[in-house]
């Protein structure tokens, strides 16, 4: 079918022939020359005719067998090729605005936290947070590392697959709240199959980009063919950081009153930092780092794939895959600076690379599928950041200072150097009974184990070696940690059809065991924080005061704690379908999910503990007038129990507890039209109202490490004082998630002549968020509008050939994704302190402005 055909419903139009030369496929930039014959095309339908259109069948693995996608009772919304292809997507940021039961905030590419059904706390994406609440798969394989999913290039990819709801029987941890799925196109032994596309692009107040990729599949014999796939993109920047200056607190030492320290003012550097390029002085730092659209990002990828068929009954699907990414810059701006500008000074840069092995061995034993998945993942991530604002507020509300080897005041600001290290390694066994058998099963055995090498550099340059950390130069903070998360479980689904092709119920389980573990260092070095309980104060309590004596860790000065979390439990679903025609059906579900419990990076606070939830749900899979129009639906209530918080504690460093429990009531709808041969509409919409049912006081109880809820103003509980009373009161709204999230898209296919043409247009809506789940930090961060975008594009096409030109965000929209501070928001979005900060300094990551771009394709 040709991109721009829709089916018909009476009589398809005969596929054209081709009489293939051979192809000179170079997959790397673009694919080259190709010589090939095509026959002529057959003449058009008629009109009366070409009116008669009907929907594609779809075809989804979501419940780990091939069905239909209206057969399928799931909350469940599906973006084939074809369709990827028409929305011009190319990474996450393009699929997941049109996946209504979809939220998420990001603080750059590969730095996505993916949230469902309004399941989402806020947490800040930090590496050694909580799991994810949504768990991604490449095909069979879990890609989701601690920090979050893979930014995986979207191209030659069959579909993405997105199941609203807990997906804990069959897909287990971190798909507590959904599951996201991308499925690649597997190689195909039956024909020789080669494609490129080349795209160039322009962002309003930014610069440009271009996208090279191609494919090609090659039979090498009639059971066996490998599929290669490569890409290189870049997404311009549009971001400018602009040249500005930054005059730290001028202080001096006025003694205050003599044998009282309370009103003593400490003298400071007093200098000043700039961005520009100029000649440093010792009341002078210059950097250089200005730069206008600074947040380029260049992308470089492959994937192998090799698929063997042994026999009638066995395949081996082996598949290498790569990428790199690196991303400059910034991705947020500075309101107090400007729209899209901001004013950084160190280095700011994320080198994300990555690679997976998988194999899938599919067969049979007797009428039984047996299927097999192994996957190793390695990632690792080199991210500079600026971390001045941190040392600027500190210095001008508690008087933070620092100093060189001399004991001379210095330029108190840092950056950060992190190198994060995953390995994943990951095993499923899964036997399945006939599909069209009545009584039918799905089992399986479950194995996963993560690793996550932290290291977390915190400098400050000429800093004095009296206080940096022992090996460490001018560091003066240090995190050197390993995190593990193991996880293993045996899972099954029962279906029994009461009346066949009629009335059927399903009913799973899952028992899992999880032992997550954290290990290492973390703090100042003694000279600077003598009378810590951790860093190297911790190490002299323990060893003594010669660091020689220190038993290291992995280059750190030793072992501040070693602590892990073991775990079990069952997870269960029930289901019953009702098939009321072979067109329409309605499904009851009661499912669960969890996500499981961990250490904090600060060791010295408690372990915190699993959470769960329990759905609800009422939904419908319709298709009328004969196919030509699907409308889909559910209804659900979500129990969340003992919800994992993510804050920024002291030090900037996370802090994870048990929050305490919320509810979820939603819509979820998805239309889709075939109104005539020539014109498809769908849309899809959600309707959310996401709330805490108990208060969150912000803490736990010290004999239980459970969440407390009655923290009336003033009181104590358990020696912990509540001043204001509860942090988020019961019925506060859940953050990140809006009530409403919608879009529609129109598509309209004609000729002109012997071309192929079509015109598109998109809408996605977005209502109202909250930034924060705390009422005090909600008010210095600001809500997050709703917003609005628009995308157009057209093309035409002939034979083997597609142009297309299209507009995103056609009305240069400025989407507020999120909303943070780059310390404690009470600190880095203090208002009233800073004459240019008048409100804080609080960054806003927004949406890509309005780009226009133009691409052509070609598959032979």
């Amino acid at each position: 079918m040709s991109r721009y055909e829709t089916k018909r419903s009476e009589r398809r139009k005969p596929p054209s022939s081709f009489a293939r030369l051979p192809l000179a496929a170079a997959i790397y930039l673009a694919v080259g020359s190709a010589a090939f014959a095509q026959e002529a095309t057959p003449a058009p339908a008629p009109a009366a005719e070409r009116e008669a259109a009907t929907l594609d069948t779809i075809t989804v693995t979501a419940q780990k067998r091939t069905e239909n996608l209206q057969k399928v009772p799931i909350s469940l919304q599906v973006l084939g090729e074809q369709k990827l292809d028409e929305l011009n997507v190319t990474d996450f940021d393009d699929y997941v605005k049109y996946l209504p039961s979809v939220s998420y905030q990001t603080f750059g590419p590969g730095f996505a936290q993916i949230y469902m059904r309004g399941v989402a706390s806020g947490g800040d994406g930090n590496h050694s947070g909580s799991l994810p609440s949504v768990g991604v798969y490449l095909d069979e394989q879990p890609i989701t590392t601690i920090q979050g999913p893979l930014d995986l290039h979207i191209y030659d990819i069959s579909r993405v697959e997105s199941l609203a709801g807990p997906q804990g029987t069959l897909y287990g941890a971190s798909a507590q709240a959904g599951a996201l799925r991308i499925i690649t196109n597997k190689p195909d032994p039956s024909g020789f199959e080669a494609g490129y596309g080349l795209e160039a692009n322009s962002v309003s107040h930014g610069g440009t980009g271009y996208v090279a990729e191609g494919f090609v599949n090659i039979p090498l014999a009639e059971n066996a063919a490998i599929r290669l796939v490569g890409w290189q993109k870049k997404d311009a920047g549009y971001i400018d950081n602009k040249a500005g200056d930054r005059q730290f607190p001028v202080r001096i030492d006025d003694g205050g009153t003599p044998a009282d320290p309370s009103d003593d003012t400490q003298t400071s550097w007093g200098g000043v930092l700039t961005n520009r390029n100029c000649t440093s002085t010792d009341l002078l730092v210059c950097t250089g780092r200005a730069k206008d659209d600074y947040n380029d990002v260049e992308t470089t990828g492959a994937r192998l794939a090799l698929k063997v068929d042994l026999n009638d009954n066995w395949s081996i699907t082996p598949t290498i895959m790569g990428q790199s990414q690196v991303s400059n810059g910034n991705f947020a701006f500075d309101e107090n600076v400007g729209d899209l500008a901001m004013n950084h000074f160190y280095k700011e840069r994320s080198d994300d690379r990555w690679w997976q092995a998988a194999l899938t061995v599919e067969g049979k034993i007797g009428n039984f599928d047996l299927t097999y998945n192994f996957a190793h993942l390695k990632r690792d991530v080199d991210v500079d950041s600026d971390y001045n604002d941190y040392g600027f507020w500190y210095d001008t509300l508690a008087y933070y200072n620092a100093y060189d080897a001399d004991d001379n005041l210095i330029n108190p600001s840092q950056y950060i150097q992190g190198k994060d290290g995953y390995k994943k390694d990951s095993h499923e066994l899964r036997l399945a009974s006939p599909s069209e058998n009545r009584l039918r099963f799905v089992a399986g055995l479950f194995w996963m184990t993560q690793k996550h090498d932290i290291q977390q550099r915190y400098k400050i340059d000429g800093f004095g070696p009296q206080y940096s950390i022992t090996g460490w130069p001018e560091t003066i903070w240090l995190t050197k940690q390993e995190r593990e998360d193991h996880d293993e479980a045996v899972f099954g689904e029962l279906s029994y059809d009461f009346i066949p092709d009629v009335l059927t119920g399903t009913i799973g389980g899952r028992h899992f065991r999880s032992d997550n573990s954290l290990k290492g260092f973390f703090g100042f070095s003694a000279g600077w924080s003598p009378s810590s309980t951790y860093g190297e104060a911790y190490c002299v309590s323990q060893f003594g005061a010669d660091p020689a004596a220190w038993p290291a860790f992995n280059g750190a000065p030793c072992t501040v704690f070693d602590k892990n979390v073991k775990e079990s439990g069952n997870l269960g679903k029930a289901n019953l379908t009702w098939q009321i025609t072979p067109t329409k059906m309605v499904y009851a579900t009661w499912s669960e999910g969890y996500r499981p419990g961990g250490l904090n990076r600060r060791g010295t606070l408690p372990p915190y503990l699993s959470d769960y939830l329990t759905n609800y749900e009422l939904g419908w899979k319709t298709s009328w007038a004969d196919n030509r129009v699907t409308f889909n639906g559910s209804v659900f209530h979500q129990e969340w129990k003992d919800f994992q918080f993510s804050i920024l504690g002291a030090n900037g460093l996370t802090e994870i507890k048990n929050a305490n429990q919320a509810s979820i009531d939603g819509l979820e709808m998805d239309l889709n039209w075939a109104a005539t041969y020539n014109l498809h509409l769908s849309a899809g919409a959600s309707f959310y109202d996401a709330k805490l049912t108990d208060n969150y006081c912000g803490a736990v109880r010290p004999s239980d490490n459970q969440p407390i809820t009655d923290c009336p103003p003033g009181s104590i509980v358990e020696g912990i004082e509540f001043p204001n009373g509860p942090e988020a009161p019961d019925g506060t709204q859940l953050p990140v998630t809006p009530k409403f999230k919608g879009n529609m898209i129109a598509r309209y296919v004609f000729d002109i002549g012997a071309f192929q043409a079509y015109v598109q247009g998109a809408a996605v809506h977005v209502g109202d968020r909250k930034s924060d789940l705390r009422i005090a930090e909600r008010e210095i961060l600001g809500d997050l509008p709703s917003y609005t975008t628009v995308d157009f594009s057209a093309g035409i096409a002939k034979d083997s050939w597609a142009l297309d030109l299209f507009v995103s965000n056609a009305f240069d929209e400025r989407a507020t994704i999120s909303r943070f501070t780059n310390c404690a928001e009470s600190v880095c979005g203090a208002s009233g302190v800073v004459p240019e900060y008048p409100n804080g300094q609080v960054y806003t990551i927004t949406n890509q402005p309005r780009t226009f771009g133009v691409r052509f394709s070609q598959k032979f």
